[in-house]
């Protein structure tokens, strides 16, 4: 059975820039329904239960028809989600260094830039989704995915991604989705990026 991951720090660990409210709710009752509704979908199929959720979405293929939907919806909520609590922390923000920093600024052309472009895959994503850095060859680039899609599913490896459903951020920043990918920035723990990269 796959399991809600703990947080690695309190729920208001992230003030102000994201609410305990929003993250009480958004871990407690959205992840945990992914979980719980993955683990529905999979009741019955003891081959599929035993697989990481990383195999399940990497091959949805192998995944029956008639199972298919809900584990890419309900599987890619947990592992979108997962990713999401772990490349956050108390400690944020600032740039990334190392080879991560330079993969960046090889492709944006400075760190500027690659907020600038991600902040506007993010923006542009209509209705609910997420905006995404992933693992390109030797190097790295920005896309955008609908619902609870992960870059998985398209075999690549995602690095950092920024929920932007309403239930990320609406308690405090109501429709003002560039206000909190502003504030977003700064709870970002690049080590944990990098060491994804």
């Amino acid at each position: 059975m796959h399991k809600l991951p703990r947080l690695p720090y309190s729920f208001d660990a992230l003030e102000p820039h994201i609410d305990a409210r929003t993250m009480e709710i958004h871990h407690g009752k959205h992840h945990a329904a992914y979980v719980a509704n993955l683990n529905k979908a999979l009741e019955g199929h003891p081959d599929l239960q035993a697989k990481t959720i990383e195999e399940l979405l990497c091959d949805l293929g192998s995944v029956p028809e008639s199972i298919r939907t809900a584990v890419r919806n309900h599987g890619g909520g947990h592992a979108n989600h997962t990713l999401f609590w772990d490349i956050m922390g108390p400690q944020g923000g600032g740039q990334p260094a190392g080879d991560l920093g330079d993969a960046i600024r090889s492709v944006f052309g400075s760190f500027e830039k690659f907020q600038e472009q991600l902040n506007a895959a993010a923006m542009g994503r209509f209705g609910s989704g997420w905006g995404w850095l992933v693992k390109s060859g030797a190097g790295v680039e920005i896309l955008s995915t609908a619902n609870q899609d992960t870059p998985l599913s398209d075999g690549k490896t995602p690095l950092l991604g920024v929920d932007v459903w309403e239930h990320a951020y609406y308690l405090k920043y109501q429709n003002r989705r560039a206000d909190y990918l502003n504030a977003w920035w700064n709870v970002i723990r690049w080590d944990r990026v990098a060491a994804r990269f």
